[in-house]
């Protein structure tokens, strides 16, 4: 369960290759799948 073990995330950072516990695209398809949409601020009339 550490550098050596091709099974988890470290294993696999440390070997350079990807797999079910670390995904290829994981950080691009987190922050696509999120976009922030922007409110303008409306003015109340008095």
């Amino acid at each position: 369960m550490g550098k050596g073990d091709r099974k988890t995330a470290r294993g696999k950072r440390n070997i350079s290759s990807y797999g079910n516990s670390r995904r290829h695209s994981a950080s691009k398809a987190a922050a696509a799948t999120a976009p922030v949409a922007k409110k303008t601020a409306t003015r109340k009339k008095a």
